[in-house]
């Protein structure tokens, strides 16, 4: 089947046709682990882990590997040179004050001032959430690259960039990619050498343009003995600039000059992946780096832009334990919700869309119960002329079209197949992109913590036990107790059961 995805760099779909045929090369920017990942960044990471499960579920094989910015991501972005000062001494002040509220656990960042610790902590955590939400490449550390442990890699590049005439070292000792030796800067983006001389609208710094040949030149290494984290280079002592990083990492790691696919998020295209294309072109010689390259659009709060001073700004971990809505929210409740509108429009996160998540992952996981229950849990394989697997099939080779796929597989959910075993088997194969059906020991499917859930256990024992003896008020506590947990409590012929609430 034709897989067609569009292509940010054309501005068009087209059909996907992999550089070799034996494997896809995709790489994905990852976070700045300068604080908790939220709910904007990571609709970001799980539309290119859909990307790499929908490849997967075509029948390629996918590395796929995704970046940890540890150093040189400035807090200045939207200038292609970074101004303002490394994110990650920003974090050293913030997680001082964080410790005391409790945000940062004591004794999670012994030193503040040490940006390893803070940098560990922060990457441990967006580990964490990222499996939690299925992101099949946060299982793979060897496919997490971190900037860090990538600096000499960087220096290489760079110094290949000056011997090709495509960077230099400035008045100030910096060393610039020079756009102009580029003729295609901007392509990605359609910003012009003309539009960003006058400043493109802000997003050039005025600081230091007498340093540099052209206005919108780009730092690849600064001398700063200053700063928080140093490396000694030809060029002095000093760090790397955000946009190399990038190109190094993906270049050494999937072993070739032009990949396949590159993602991220809207925000990155300029100047983040424009200066990524001209620094690897300009040191390899080829004409392109990412044959296709895929950006997801913003995520909104209840029709608003996510800010911290709107309240309404989430990390992951506010949604699942509460805090964002007043509701705990199981994970493939969050992953479906973060999915299931189209990656090139606006997504509005609001509760009434967890709610339907909910009821949608929970249709899905009593189907496959009740599969289960016709047919032994024995599935049996099926292949795309399978009626619902051509339809799933169909909406995914289109652009990834997950509400299309969804407006096939509900419905269908809802019937009674009369071959369970072949149902079963396209389930599991569906579920295998979707990845929102989770195992557990519910009937509602939702996966449990294996130390909470036998506290929970223990007092769907203790409810018993005090109905046996009459004593309706402990139970009564226990009922409400067990609630309280994010439970619903229900009564069967085995005793009380406790189902987790998916939202």
């Amino acid at each position: 089947m034709e897989i067609r995805f569009y292509n940010t760099f054309t501005n068009a779909t087209e059909t996907f046709q992999p550089v070799e045929s034996d494997c896809v090369r995709m790489y994905s920017c990852g976070p700045t682990v300068y604080d908790f990942a939220h709910i904007g960044n990571f609709r970001s990471f799980l539309f290119a882990d859909v990307i790499r499960r929908t490849l997967e579920f075509f029948g390629h094989k996918v590395h796929h590997v995704m970046n940890i910015t540890d150093v040189g991501h400035m807090t200045d972005d939207a200038s292609a040179d970074g101004a303002g000062e490394d994110k990650m001494q920003a974090a050293a002040r913030r997680v001082k004050e964080d410790k005391k509220s409790g945000r940062v656990p004591e004794g999670a960042v012994q030193d503040p001032d040490d940006p390893y610790q803070i940098a560990k902590f922060y990457t441990d955590a967006f580990l964490q959430d990222a499996q939690t939400l299925g992101v099949k490449v946060a299982f793979e550390s060897d496919n997490i690259l971190h900037a860090t442990q990538h600096i000499d890699s960087m220096q290489e590049m760079i110094a290949q960039l000056i011997a090709n005439g495509h960077a230099y070292v400035g008045l100030d000792g910096v060393v610039y990619y020079s756009v102009e030796s580029f003729p295609s800067y901007g392509s990605l983006s359609g910003n012009t050498l003309d539009r960003l001389l006058i400043g493109a609208g802000g997003r050039i710094s005025d600081e230091n343009q007498a340093n540099k040949r052209h206005p919108a030149d780009f730092m690849l290494w600064k001398a700063d003995s200053s700063h928080i984290m140093k490396w000694d280079s030809p060029w002095g002592l000093g760090y790397p600039g955000w946009h190399i990083e990038c190109s190094c990492m993906a270049r050494k790691r999937l072993g070739r000059d032009v990949i396949d696919i590159h993602t991220g998020g809207e925000d990155l295209i300029f100047p983040h992946h424009e200066c990524e294309i001209a620094q690897t072109c300009g040191a390899t010689g080829k004409d392109t780096f990412a044959r296709f390259w895929m950006h997801a659009r913003f995520l909104m709060v209840e029709g608003e832009k996510m800010s911290k001073s709107k309240g309404n700004f989430w990390t992951v971990r506010d949604v699942l334990e509460g805090r964002a809505t007043g509701t705990q929210v199981h994970p493939a409740v969050l992953r479906l919700e973060l999915i299931k509108s189209h990656y090139r429009s606006n997504m509005n996160f609001t509760r009434k869309g967890l709610l339907d998540s909910a009821g949608a992952v929970k249709r899905l996981t009593e189907f496959r119960t009740r599969l289960e229950a016709a047919c032994g849990g024995k599935a049996e394989p099926v292949d795309l002329t399978y009626p619902i697997l051509k339809e799933f099939a169909e909406a995914l080779a289109d652009d990834l079209n997950i509400a299309g796929a969804l407006g096939a597989i509900l419905p269908w959910a809802s019937s009674t197949p009369s071959d369970p075993a072949a149902a079963l088997g396209a389930f599991h194969r569906i579920n295998e992109v979707l990845s929102i059906a989770p195992l557990g020991s519910t009937s509602s499917g939702a996966a449990l913590d294996s130390g909470k859930h036998a506290a929970i256990e223990d007092l769907c024992r203790q409810l018993d036990d005090a109905r046996k003896r009459k004593d309706f008020a402990a139970a009564d506590g226990l009922r409400t107790e067990i609630q309280k947990q994010g439970y619903d409590v229900k009564t069967s012929p085995n005793g009380t059961i406790a189902e987790k609430r998916l939202a």
